[in-house]
């Protein structure tokens, strides 16, 4: 399972590299114009002479410039990526943030919306989170939450999404899952959350599930967070399915 928060799309690392080898090009151009621009007169005839008497120094200047350029663009991008990554990851528990969980709803919506297809959201609340912190503090309370975050990662496949998108509350986007094997999915979280065996830890899940035609992320929210509701007025520690 990943909590996919890194941004969708190429990676920064790679764009900045192959940008920067682009214009490393730049340099072995900007000799030959300096030298024509001596010279005061070019032609292809000229370009190929040229390039025939000093290969040795084009190539040299090209490798050179190409090497530190990929070099320099690759340490850019890598520090882009690292931004990026911390921009939608929730620094306690390293799920997915907010905002790149809501990027992620829009999107995987407007795929079942097109496709037909499934889609299955969990609204997942630890219970008794204020419990915790008044007994063991709070960093017992984090540790909670990190237990809680460990099983969504244990629970879901590679293609869910999870993050905390609160204080003490969670969700889990599971792509072309239809309503009985979402059930089972949150079944097998809060299993996950009670075998941590921290004491009184556990979840409330509420389980929603659109079938794809009619999916919309606010429809699908309200729906999970109703069983949500649900289920803590069953007592808690407990699933309901929408």
């Amino acid at each position: 399972m990943t909590s996919r928060a890194p941004a969708i799309g190429t990676s920064r690392r790679l764009l900045y590299t192959v940008t920067a080898v682009v214009l490393a090009f730049g340099a072995p151009l900007g000799l030959m114009i300096v030298r024509f621009a001596r010279a005061g007169t070019v032609s292809v005839a000229a370009v190929r002479g040229e390039l025939g008497r000093d290969a040795s120094t084009y190539a040299y200047v090209t490798v050179s410039t190409i090497v530190v350029f990929a070099a320099f663009g690759h340490v850019l991008g890598r520090q882009a990526d690292a931004l990026v990554q911390l921009s939608r990851t929730d620094s306690l528990t390293g799920l997915a943030n907010p905002l790149a969980f809501e990027e992620h709803l829009a999107q995987e919506t407007a795929r079942a919306a097109r496709y037909g297809e499934p889609l299955s959201l969990l609204a997942v609340d630890l219970d008794g989170l204020k419990k915790i912190n008044d007994a063991q503090g709070h960093h017992g309370g984090d540790l909670a939450l990190q237990a809680v975050a460990r099983a969504l990662r244990g629970g879901a496949r590679g293609s869910d999404v999870a993050a905390r998108i609160g204080g003490d509350e969670f969700a889990l986007l599971a792509p072309s899952t239809a309503s009985a094997a979402a059930a089972a999915l949150a079944e097998r979280v809060r299993a996950l959350v009670a075998a941590e065996g921290l004491d009184g830890l556990s979840v409330s899940v509420g389980v929603a599930t659109t079938n794809g035609r009619d999916a919309a992320p606010a429809h699908l929210r309200e729906a999970a967070d109703a069983a949500l509701y649900e289920a803590k007025r069953h007592g808690r520690n407990c699933v309901v399915t929408a």
